[in-house]
């Protein structure tokens, strides 16, 4: 059963993170492929040029499903992750996982509350029209 997101859920989900918890992006164990992903939808961009190795590395080791819950607070895309067929291929896991990413994305956009800029607003948060 999922959880009904608030809309401050889903702008914590979309919003970037610290560079300390950046998500950096390896082809192995110590081989720093110098890309990172700092939100969920740099990380979608990331994901779909990213060497095919990046992914075979990172995904059998849960490496993605950990910063997706961690670092973003998204325990349900996170766990809908884990259940990708072990043993596809790069290009087909990429895929998988590229839709599941940005299926999140637009389920999060939808409950995002609109940002209008603070010049518009008074002190008390609210916006003139």
């Amino acid at each position: 059963m999922s959880k009904i997101l608030s809309k401050p859920d889903a702008s914590k989900i979309l919003s970037n993170v610290p560079q300390e918890n950046v998500f950096r992006f390896c082809t192995a164990e110590g081989v720093y492929t110098k890309i990172s992903a700092f939100s969920l939808e740099d990380f979608a961009h990331k994901l779909a040029g990213i060497d095919e190795k990046s992914i075979l590395f990172h995904y059998p080791r849960g490496d993605f499903q950990a910063w997706i819950r961690d670092s973003l607070g998204d325990r349900e895309l996170a766990d809908k992750m884990c259940f990708i067929k072990r043993g596809i291929s790069g290009e087909a896991l990429r895929q998988e996982l590229l839709n599941m990413v940005q299926t999140r994305i637009g389920e999060l956009k939808a409950l995002k509350p609109e940002v209008f800029p603070s010049s518009e607003c008074n002190k008390e948060g609210l916006c003139l029209s």
